[in-house]
């Protein structure tokens, strides 16, 4: 596990999820502006977890391996991910610079056109059926 480097010189570096030379997290919560704020939030000096050493390895029994969860391979790209929102929204790709220009340089000279109507449900694209994320973001896009 790497060790965690802290941002101040007169922090000493350590792993907080070392069972012998961790650090408990210390959670800080303010109000800020009306919000919840943990940003003071901060790792405890280091110290061991529990000196029993029964109590430890009941703790290290109780770990799960995350391994499937970090792998980049249950991920999406993000062009894969880009072109199933771009299909949600009914569009089909983002418009390029020029594209842009010319839309803002139309805008300016004609007057305000009136606004397309959204589209409806039946109208979307129909799902895989091995993939229902798609029918799920229409029926949130059509309210």
């Amino acid at each position: 596990m790497d060790v965690m480097q802290p941002a101040f010189q007169d922090e000493t570096p350590m792993n907080p999820f070392d069972f012998w030379e961790g650090g408990n997290f210390k959670l800080k919560i303010r109000q800020v502006e009306g919000y919840r704020n943990y940003d003071k939030s901060e790792f405890a000096s280091v110290s061991v977890l529990d000196e029993d050493e029964a109590k430890l390895e009941t703790i290290y029994n109780m770990m799960h391996p995350i391994g499937e969860w970090a792998d980049p391979a249950n991920y999406k790209s993000y062009d894969e991910l880009k072109k199933k929102l771009d299909t949600i929204l009914a569009r089909s790709s983002s418009p390029t610079m020029a594209q842009q220009s010319q839309l803002g340089e139309e805008t300016a000279a004609a007057p305000m056109k009136e606004m397309q109507a959204p589209v409806t449900a039946a109208e979307m694209p129909a799902a895989n059926e091995d993939d229902d994320t798609l029918s799920y973001f229409a029926k949130i896009a059509n309210g």
